[in-house]
Parts: structure tokens; C-alpha cells; sequence
């Protein structure tokens, strides 16, 4: 049971919001693991650690969508929020020093925002009935 201080392990009831945002980590997880030099052509440069950081993640959100799949509760979506809040946070300052990853880290940091917005909304929504 959930109350003051303790974490609800009731399930969310964004069912499709959910879906959303686990189907949406998956693509951009995938991309970014499997083609993170195709995604840095568009926005970026393909430099070596560039690449290597896109891939870890693109493993990270991976491994975050098999976590939330694996428990779709409340609590789980909002620490993945919080997750993706830091992820955002990051991709901030790396945008304010350094120019040339600039377009990437924007861009990536403006799907870890829509992440975190979904996962929030689940988090938050009324359970559903009969679950």
C-alpha cells in the first residue's frame, strides 16, 4: 500500500502514454546504439568519442526500457524521469561549451525532455481499473 513516504507499486495508468515512451526510448536507443553515425552526420560531427558516447546511450535507454517494461509501476517511470532529467541537465551544459557537439547535444537533449514529459505523465496518471 502506498501513502506519505513510501512509493506506489500500483501499476500507472498512462497505458498508452506508457507505450509511447518505451516504444520511443527503444527507436532512439536502437539508433543511437546500432547508427550513431548517421544520427551525428545530421546533427553533428562523427568524431570517435562522439560516437562512443551515442552508443553508451543508446545502451542506457535500452537497459531503462527493459527496466520499465519489466516493472511499469509508478515509481519506476518516475525515477526514470528523473533519469532523463539529468540526461537533459547534461546535454545543456554540454551545448554551452562546446560548440561543435552543440546541434547533437540539443537535439538529444530535447528527447530526453519528451522522455522524461511521458514518463512523468505515467507516473502521475490514475491507476486504471481492474489491473
Amino acid at each position: 500500500m502506498s501513502g506519505p513516504g513510501k512509493p506506489s507499486t500500483a501499476r500507472p495508468g498512462g497505458g498508452a502514454v506508457a507505450r509511447l515512451s518505451l516504444l520511443t526510448r527503444v527507436g532512439w536507443g536502437g539508433t543511437l546504439l546500432l547508427a550513431p553515425r548517421a544520427v551525428l552526420r545530421r546533427l553533428g560531427r562523427p568524431s570517435g568519442p562522439a560516437v562512443a558516447t551515442l552508443r553508451i546511450l543508446g545502451a542506457r535507454h535500452l537497459v531503462q526500457a527493459a527496466v520499465l517494461a519489466r516493472h511499469p509501476v509508478p515509481a519506476v517511470f518516475g525515477l526514470g524521469a528523473g533519469v532523463d532529467g539529468v540526461h537533459a541537465l547534461t546535454t545543456a551544459a554540454l551545448a554551452a561549451v562546446d560548440r561543435p557537439q552543440r546541434r547533437i547535444a540539443l537535439g538529444d537533449g530535447a528527447i530526453a525532455v519528451a522522455l522524461m514529459t511521458l514518463d512523468l505523465w505515467t507516473a502521475r496518471a490514475p491507476a486504471a481499473k481492474g489491473r
